[in-house]
């Protein structure tokens, strides 16, 4: 999973807010941080291409380019989410700790995010239980 620096996020934070392909200019004007350098920028966002985290393309005059995120923040936030999970050394705790931090909204979003019908995982203990009967 690759991380985003402070100015990595910045920028992906002012792509993430649009709905258009933004050219270099474009981000460097939305910025809030006027001293930033357009090159500055413009080295920050080929880098994002090469991380995946930007797409790119040539504008009509093909003498500039212009950019979207190649996913929106929610998939940046899922792939850290899972990531710290991976990183823990008992996922079920893990998630239990989370799922019991949540807001009851939370909750409710987590259960309907689930894909409906899906048959219930059993633990690999009650399966084996069941198989010595």
């Amino acid at each position: 999973m690759n991380n985003l620096g402070d100015l990595e996020r910045r920028v992906m934070d002012v792509l993430w807010g649009s709905a258009a392909w933004l050219t270099v200019r474009d981000v460097v004007n939305r910025m809030s941080d006027s001293d930033l350098a357009y090159t500055t920028v413009m080295t920050v966002m080929n880098r994002l291409v090469r991380k995946d985290f930007l797409l790119r393309e040539r504008t009509g005059d093909g003498r500039t380019w212009r950019y979207r995120p190649a996913a929106g923040r929610e998939a940046y936030v899922a792939e850290l989410m899972l990531s710290a999970l991976s990183e823990t050394g008992d996922r079920i705790a893990a998630l239990g700790h989370f799922a019991r931090s949540v807001t009851v909204e939370e909750a409710e979003a987590l259960r309907e995010a689930l894909p409906p019908g899906r048959p219930e995982q059993r633990s690999s203990e009650e399966q084996s239980s069941e198989e010595q009967s």
